[in-house]
């Protein structure tokens, strides 16, 4: 699998220096860009280059949460914030993963390892023509979608 291109979207200078290390060390992970606001990343995002976002959540002027409703088509999203209680909130936007700062390597990796699976899955129902009600009857799965409204 090609590398998954990444932006981080932070406005702390300390976080944005730990994940793009982070990043750096991750051979499935190429760092496109990074911005100090929400603001800056919307044009990089509606390029569709992007295939995954750290984002944090509380930012000046636009938080995290603003900005993923605000988003037409969504790359995969990793929160990272030093703040558990819009975890509901985020699960609610279909964020692939929440990341409580300070953020190990180890919990860092794994989440990335996820969406990567994720991303695998999209780009092999994709190519072999298949959509996800397609997947082997066999597969179980531990989750339902509800329409609602």
């Amino acid at each position: 699998m090609e590398r998954i291109k990444c932006i981080v979207v932070d406005d702390e200078p300390i976080a944005r220096q730990y994940l793009s290390d982070y990043i750096a060390k991750m051979s499935q992970l190429e760092l496109l860009a990074v911005f100090s606001s929400a603001k800056n990343a919307w044009e990089i995002i509606g390029s569709g280059a992007v295939e995954l976002v750290f984002l944090d959540i509380q930012m000046p002027g636009l938080t995290g949460i603003e900005f993923i409703r605000t988003l037409q088509k969504k790359p995969a999203i990793i929160l990272t914030t030093a703040y558990s209680e819009y975890a509901l909130e985020g699960y609610e936007l279909d964020v692939a993963d929440y990341l409580l700062k300070p953020i190990s390597f180890d919990r860092f990796a794994k989440a990335v390892n996820k969406v990567a699976k994720r991303l695998e899955k999209q780009v092999g129902n994709i190519s072999i023509g298949l959509s996800p009600a397609d997947e082997n009857e066999t597969t179980t799965r531990d989750f339902i979608f509800v329409k609602s409204g």
